[in-house]
């Protein structure tokens, strides 16, 4: 019999559950007779009495396997016979999960609560004299940003631990105000509540968490998508000849323009100025990879574009001060033009699109889509929507979701014990090299364009699996709201590997355990370069956080003056030098809130023993553990040692597992476990100072919340936020502590990498994994198991238990027709907004990645 909760199909066999099979075939365990008669049907026709031998003893053989492996613990026939139809498989649905409590503390703000703050805001009463922020204009007052802020962490333990003796804690929200109107302009964060809005609520600075009072205007965030449309506009059009005899291109203000340009930052060093070296490209797709080797140093300081001015201009190598100097050079003949390029035809631009090559030659059976996951005994972890909820074999944590840095997991258990309060990315570098003013100042951190703003709707079926569950995320700006449907994917995946296995003879030796694994995954898009953030989940309580790369390399113009900083992957472009390091915040509660850092390391060491008097000599030279708690966080700023011989935990002294040692968790590094080459840069002197390690522990603090903010970027000299000001030589023995982990990758550009780089070697990753935090594996829980037994008698078959978990057969559900509807806009009225052009939503997602003149 089909097991429980599973639909049989209906009669006649057909229709959209038989997805993938021919048009009218019925299941196999009930088309056994039809296949025969047509084999016999077809050897007749076609006289070929071979056919039909082979299949009679095929059929034959098989019988007489079944026949002598009579049904018991060693072996279970199919739960399907010959007398029964396949059924169809349980709902692809996840089954609903049941969180510690109700509410989520850190659920982002939901659409009306972003309205209703506005609107008590832009109250007289307030005295803000704010302009709307889709109206506003760099000298106006108006709300940059509001977020959910993430309540102090004894407020939410607290619920979370006694949900019923305790509420939910006070929900605030972080809001950004651009006071362009000021006399001297400035940038503030403040503190808005309690939520909902009501005679309670109130407002004040939020600067604790700064190292820094308010915030220079000059680095502020984006504040319209066309911020230096005014500058450009003058700067252009007049060189728009020369530009088309030079390299083809131009940028005029109009729709056909073929130049667009791109902004490098960081902008200012210490916010006393903001300029930056624009460069030119050719408006064709995949703009990164078709520098024409032309760049502009512009300033557009403070709040009036008719005081913004070109400081310089370079071409081939040469600098002038000014467009007319260029011009005269170019009319008199003294300008040394760049040689003519293949590629530097526009109509040459295809190669940089991910079209598929018309010169590709076909693979062989790859007109065959290629095998997927099913679950075909249903959906094994489950999901709480409302509260952003998920479970899976012992794991259970929350979701939290923010416009810097997008996806974050807080409350993370396994077998009803907190391992990790938050889990959660903190800032993503890249600084790159070369022999062009692009190159050479670009030093980006890219939590300013906004990691969770960036991300987009995933694409089901290649982002994740078709039976992925996706989860929404909604993020808030200057000009309104975008709510994506499928913002994060959660699935469970085989890796076809077991987690562990032995091959053995004696009675409860032979066996191997399914290593199945929860990923739970989001992808941020920020402007040229994707980032996929995966956090996967095992059944022994390892937890490995995983960051892959993909996308379009900034390319710089190829010429033999970049031999060293990059690799030529076309004629006239290069893959330019760079290092990637991206930031996370690891809040680990290993068996409560009061841990130690402990470095555990070996050596190698020469011994004598009176029992080594034999053929070898009386020394041995083997290797030896240390262990060392380090209790000072300034000690706590850590680099793997050589050989990786050693490695770091967070432990408590005080919880001991039954064999009387630490129960822990480490910190082991997984794929390229690097930190940033350069130090000293003045680009990133100061404002990224967590990416010279490969990780460091400090002693939390709610003013310590995050290792960067998005004003970092522009403000290397003296950032809002230090991160070596967190290790001020205080204790870090037994007290509640927390890992910064990095990841990230030294990129050297290859062709391969053209037209977009592959997340298979383009990834990093580490893992929070048990270090003597049981008694021992606790993966031999799991029932996807199984145990071999020898036979008793020579030349018998093996007997099994699979302990109940046999495979299921049955009919999966169709894929649903492929279909991408993109993102949901709402006003700041919280209404829906009205569809926007495809050309609009590159605006806004690429922003000074992509700069479309526009007059």
């Amino acid at each position: 019999m089909a097991p429980a909760e599973f639909e049989p199909l209906p009669k006649g066999g057909s229709g959209p559950e038989l997805e993938g099979l021919p048009e009218g075939t019925a299941p196999r365990a009930s088309r056994l007779f039809r296949s025969r008669q047509f084999l016999f049907f077809l050897a007749a026709l076609l006289g070929l009495t071979g056919i039909s031998a082979l299949y009679g003893l095929d059929t034959a053989r098989h019988t007489l396997y079944a026949t002598q492996h009579k049904p018991s613990t060693g072996f279970r026939p199919s739960n399907c016979g010959p007398a029964e139809r396949l059924a169809k498989c349980p709902s692809g649905l996840p089954p609903l999960a049941s969180p510690p409590a109700k509410i989520n503390p850190w659920a982002s703000l939901t659409i009306s609560d972003t309205v209703a703050i506005s609107e008590w805001l832009a109250d007289p009463a307030r005295s803000l004299n704010l302009t709307r922020g889709d109206k506003a204009v760099l000298s106006d007052n108006f709300i940059y940003h509001i977020e959910a802020y993430r309540p102090a962490k004894k407020d939410a333990l607290a619920y979370l631990d006694h949900p019923d003796t305790f509420g939910p804690p006070e929900r605030f929200a972080r809001v950004t105000l651009h006071h362009g109107a000021a006399e001297d302009p400035y940038v503030m964060d403040y503190l808005v509540g309690p939520l909902p809005v009501s005679q309670q609520t109130k407002i004040k600075e939020l600067t604790e968490i700064y190292h820094r009072g308010t915030i220079p205007y000059n680095a502020r965030g984006f504040t319209t998508l066309g911020e230096l449309t005014p500058l450009l506009a003058q700067l252009m059009p007049p060189l728009a000849d020369v530009t088309e005899d030079l390299f083809g291109g131009s940028a005029r203000g109009l729709p056909n323009d073929t130049l667009v340009g791109a902004i490098m930052a960081p902008l200012s060093f210490d916010g006393s100025f903001r300029r930056g070296w624009v460069s030119w490209r050719r408006n064709t797709p995949g703009p990164w990879l078709h520098p024409v080797n032309f760049f502009q140093y512009v300033d557009f300081s403070g709040t009036d574009p008719s005081q913004w001015k070109l400081l310089k201009l370079v071409y081939n190598h040469q600098v002038f001060n000014s467009s007319e100097a260029f011009l005269a050079a170019y009319h008199d003949g003294t300008l040394k033009r760049l040689p003519e390029r293949p590629d530097q035809d526009p109509a040459a631009g295809g190669w940089s699109t991910r079209k598929r090559p018309e010169t590709s030659t076909a693979r062989d059976l790859d007109y065959l889509p290629g095998p997927r996951s099913v679950s075909f005994g249903g959906l094994r972890f489950r999901v709480d929507r409302a509260a952003q909820y998920v479970s899976w074999m012992g794991w259970g944590m929350y979701l939290g979701f923010d416009r810097d840095m997008g996806l974050s997991l807080w409350d993370i258990r396994f077998k009803n014990e907190r391992i990790i309060y938050e889990l959660a990315p903190q800032e993503a570098i890249a600084q790159y090299a070369g022999n062009d003013p692009m190159q050479t100042t670009t030093a980006w951190l890219d939590r300013f364009f906004g990691m969770g703003s960036a991300v987009r709707d995933m694409i089901p079926g290649y982002d994740c699996p078709h039976e992925a569950v996706y989860l929404p995320a909604t993020t808030h700006s200057f000009e309104g709201s975008i709510v994506r449907s499928r913002a994060i994917c959660i699935f469970e995946h085989d890796p076809a590997r077991p987690i562990t296995r032995h091959t053995g003879y004696s009675e409860g030796e032979f066996g191997a355990t399914h290593g199945y694994q929860l990923v739970v995954r989001s992808i941020s898009t920020v402007g040229n370069y994707d980032y996929l953030f995966d956090y996967i989940f095992q059944i022994d309580g390892t937890i490995e956080v995983r960051l892959s790369a993909s996308g379009y390399l900034q390319g710089g113009y190829w010429e033999p003056a970049q031999e060293g900083y990059g690799t030529a992957i076309r004629e006239t472009t290069m893959g330019s030098l760079h290092d990637h390091v991206i930031n996370y915040k690891v809040d680990l509660d290993v068996a409560g809130t009061k841990n130690s850092l402990l470095f555990t390391s070996t050596a190698q060491e020469t011994i004598t023993q009176p029992w080594f008097e034999d053929d070898w000599g009386s020394e041995v030279i083997q290797q030896k553990i240390s262990k060392t708690f380090i209790e000072n966080e300034d000690d706590a700023l850590l680099k793997f040692p050589p050989n990786f011989q050693g490695g770091y935990s967070l432990v408590n002294r005080d919880a001991k597992n039954r064999w009387g040692i630490p129960r822990g968790y480490a910190i082991h590094p997984g794929y390229s476990p690097i930190y940033n080459t350069v130090v000293g840069s003045k680009r990133l002197l100061n404002n990224a100072n967590w990416a010279r390690y490969n990780l460091a522990v400090s002693k939390r603090k709610e003013t310590e919340r995050s290792s960067s903010c998005q004003w970092n970027l522009n403000l290397p000299g003296d950032p809002i936020i230090d991160f070596h000001k967190f290790f001020d030589g205080e204790n870090i023995t037994q007290e509640d502590l927390v890992a910064w982990v990095n990841v990230g990758m030294h990129h050297l550009p290859q062709a391969e990498d053209s037209p977009n780089t592959r997340t298979n070697l383009a990834a990093s990753s580490f893992f929070l994994t048990p270090l003597n935090y049981f008694d021992a594996d606790v993966s031999m829980d799991s029932k996807n198991s199984i145990l071999l037994s020898a036979p008793q008698k020579a030349g018998d078959p093996w007997s099994f238990d699979d302990y109940g978990v046999a495979p299921v057969n049955c009919i999966p559900d169709s894929v649903p027709p492929f279909e991408y509807v993109g993102v949901q806009t709402y006003g700041l009225d919280g209404k829906p907004a009205a569809p926007t052009t495809a050309e609009e939503m590159r605006k806004s997602a690429e922003l000074y990645h992509r700069i479309k003149l526009e007059l």
